[in-house]
């Protein structure tokens, strides 16, 4: 995101920025960037899902259950964490449910998905990238999905607010933006361009196989909605209690 935003604003020096994007700020004193200030918007890419996983080993099924076993053993369930989303989310989940557990954060989710496969940890919010082959294998469990309707892909495994966590508001998702600056022609140029290309079958197919649905907007779509982003996860964090490093 640093690089791209001291870029020449000409069109050739991009950004696929994701969730990250939008929680970084309000998850540092100083954050790198300005959200809003440093980028153009030019267009949405996709949605995609992470799901609550657990190790099987874990004696639950649903979330509900979950949460009262966390509940009945508060402080003794480790959750992972490998990135804002991460974070993001399973602070809501905890913070609305009211149940304690202690986080251990990784640098990456590839890490902490094999110390979840291995029992170092118990929980995590993920993705099918990283947990696909654990889960096709029967070591991982998945409770629920973060998106707000049930993926395509899972079409069994309920949403959060369908496994009772009220009001779960963190919708993955991936974006195109450029630097600050970047001409209207040029932005809207691409932003045509990529929906065209998100249009095309085999693009598609390549895509919903890997649980990510394509999405395409106009600039001032995701002007919009990276703003709402930016306070969502805000107050998120705000009301969970996470301070800024």
């Amino acid at each position: 995101a640093q690089e791209v935003a001291r870029s020449a604003p000409d069109g050739y020096t991009l950004l696929v920025s994701t969730n990250g994007f939008s929680a970084v700020p309000a998850m540092r004193k100083n954050p790198p960037y300005d959200a809003i200030r440093d980028f153009t918007p030019i267009s949405m890419i996709c949605r995609f899902s992470f799901f609550l996983l657990t190790n099987t080993e874990l004696p639950v099924s649903s979330v509900a259950e979950l949460m009262d076993y966390g509940r009945r053993n508060p402080g003794k369930l480790n959750y992972a964490t490998g990135n804002p989303t991460g974070i993001v989310a399973a602070n809501q989940m905890l913070s609305v449910a009211g149940v304690k557990m202690v986080q251990v954060p990784y640098k990456g989710e590839p890490a902490a998905v094999i110390d979840l496969v291995a029992n170092r940890v118990q929980l995590m919010f993920g993705t099918m990238t990283t947990a696909g082959a654990h889960v096709s294998s029967g070591k991982l469990r998945i409770l629920a999905t973060t998106l707000p309707d049930r993926s395509p892909a899972f079409p069994d495994v309920p949403t959060m607010q369908e496994a009772g966590i009220t009001n779960f508001a963190v919708a993955s998702f991936a974006a195109l933006q450029g630097p600050a600056g970047l001409p209207a022609p040029i932005a809207e140029r691409l932003a045509k361009e990529l929906a065209a290309t998100l249009e095309k079958p085999e693009v598609r197919k390549a895509l919903t196989e890997q649980n990510i649905i394509p999405v395409s907007s106009t600039p001032a779509t995701l002007a919009s909605y990276v703003k709402d982003q930016l306070e969502l996860y805000a107050r998120i964090l705000k009301e969970a209690g996470v301070e800024p490093e």
